[in-house]
């Protein structure tokens, strides 16, 4: 995404531009975030621009078209065709921007890949640049800062997209599901992994170069609480305060936890954690009951990002 900014300093080479995104929500919402217009429209533009028209024909040779327009209504067209389209996996758009006059100025060849993260989807995206113009090289210089933005506001888009902002609509949507693992590691250790502060810290959260720590505390005990809350790359702010109910050493865990997307209640749910030792390894058996609230559709995003950290908690035991 070249930023379309006053400051016009040359390229000396055109590099393709890499980056990545870790964005809170599944796969199957991200990809879909790019599939229409109306989408579309929300957050394909840098910080302070806008799209005022887009059209997005999702499919190979489908068209995806939009117009940028700057604070001072300067305005550039993206036009472009879809080259791949892999549901919930990959998109391969070829792209060309120009200006006002319909003037060819940069090719923009953008390959797009989604995958399961801790805490989401990570999305990858390549864009290899070929100039028409070689006095828009400061336009694809730009880039790195142009996609930063934009990418915060397709942060907020998919939040919205999940009903995580408040709109006014009340409804609780229930959902159970069932996990289990077994790690190699004595009862003990893992319960001190569920338990313990700092052993909890290395697996329970996002990952340091996504997520930044804003607030954590712990006490496990019948009546105790607990509150992990961060902030991820696009300033979504997550926050999860637990209290404890039940608490049998190297047994079992029952606690019920409310989550926050920034201010708006998402959910309440109620989670047992059981615990069975086979000799020198662990079961960990986990169920959880959902009530997701006001609009929120969890889509199983829940049960998802369960599994990856306990996923997490078992690369934890190996330290």
């Amino acid at each position: 995404m070249a930023q379309m900014s006053e400051s016009k300093n040359d390229a000396t080479a055109q590099q393709p531009l890499r980056l990545s995104r870790v964005l809170h929500a599944r796969r199957e919402t991200v990809f879909k975030a790019w599939s229409t217009a109306d989408h579309v429209k929300r957050w394909f533009s840098p910080e302070t621009f806008t799209v005022p028209d887009a059209e997005v024909q999702m499919h190979v040779g489908g068209r995806f078209d939009l117009c940028m327009r700057s604070p001072a209504g300067e305005e550039h067209w993206i036009r472009g065709s879809f080259v791949e389209v892999t549901p919930h996996t990959r998109l391969v758009i070829d792209m060309q921007v120009t200006d006002s006059a319909e003037k060819p100025l940069f090719r923009a060849y953008t390959e797009v890949d989604f995958s399961d993260a801790l805490g989401g989807t990570q999305m990858d995206v390549v864009q290899t640049y070929t100039l028409v113009d070689p006095s828009m090289a400061w336009m694809t210089a730009g880039a790195p800062e142009g996609w930063r933005t934009t990418l915060d506001k397709l942060e907020k888009e998919v939040v919205r997209m999940q009903g995580g902002t408040e709109t006014g609509v009340r409804s609780a949507v229930h959902a159970t599901f069932h996990l289990e693992r077994t790690y190699d590691a004595p009862v003990a250790r893992v319960w001190k992994a569920l338990t313990d502060e700092t052993a909890k810290q290395k697996w329970f959260g996002g990952t340091a170069d996504r997520w930044e720590m804003l607030e954590r505390r712990m006490d496990v005990r019948v009546g105790g609480s607990e509150r992990v809350k961060g902030r991820w790359d696009g300033g979504v702010v997550s926050t999860f305060d637990a209290t404890y109910f039940d608490v049998i050493p190297n047994e079992r865990l029952v606690y019920s936890y409310v989550m926050h997307l920034d201010d708006k209640k998402i959910s309440v749910s109620l989670a047992t954690m059981q615990l069975k030792a086979t000799g020198a390894r662990t079961t960990l058996m986990v169920t959880e009951q959902g009530a997701f609230l006001d609009g929120y559709d969890d889509a199983g995003s829940r049960e998802h990002g369960t599994g990856h950290l306990l996923d997490a908690l078992g690369a934890s035991l190996k330290d």
